[in-house]
């Protein structure tokens, strides 16, 4: 079990501003499961235009920072060190509650398969302990 930084997150996925939604590695047991972070503010881009009167966070961002984290706990293995990350496929995701300015998303994906060159996770995403969302996501590494 880990705690990864911002700092220590850059080094293993290439996303950054704006695209870089995860704050923090709570745990993680490389290529196994990870718990992420990502602290949701007013000042975040997509609210300027998602929505202007009722700003919302998109539902696809929340998936892309499910499998950011899941992009971490695969790309921790020695395997794939230096490598990166693409999504191969989203499946049954399903969105129950809506993310706004001020939220924390604790992000949890769960490795379920991992190959030479990819990986399938099930990822599971919270605000204060009730689930806002959830997806199953597949990686291929490049």
């Amino acid at each position: 079990m880990s705690i990864l930084t911002i700092s220590e997150i850059k080094k293993i996925i290439p996303h950054r501003y704006p695209m870089l939604l995860i704050d923090r590695v709570e745990e993680l047991e490389a290529g196994k499961r990870i718990v992420a972070k990502k602290n949701v503010t007013i000042n975040e881009p997509f609210f300027q235009g998602h929505f202007p009167h009722e700003p919302v966070m998109p539902g696809v961002l929340i998936v892309e920072a499910m499998a950011q984290a899941g992009a971490v706990a695969l790309l921790s293995l020695e395997q794939f060190k230096g490598k990166t990350a693409y999504f191969g496929g989203i499946d049954k995701a399903k969105f129950r509650k809506k993310v706004t300015p001020g939220d924390t998303l604790l992000l949890e994906v769960e490795l379920l398969k991992v190959k030479s060159s990819a990986g399938i996770g099930k990822g599971i995403a919270r605000v204060d302990g009730k689930k806002v969302a959830e997806a199953e996501m597949t990686f291929m590494i490049g």
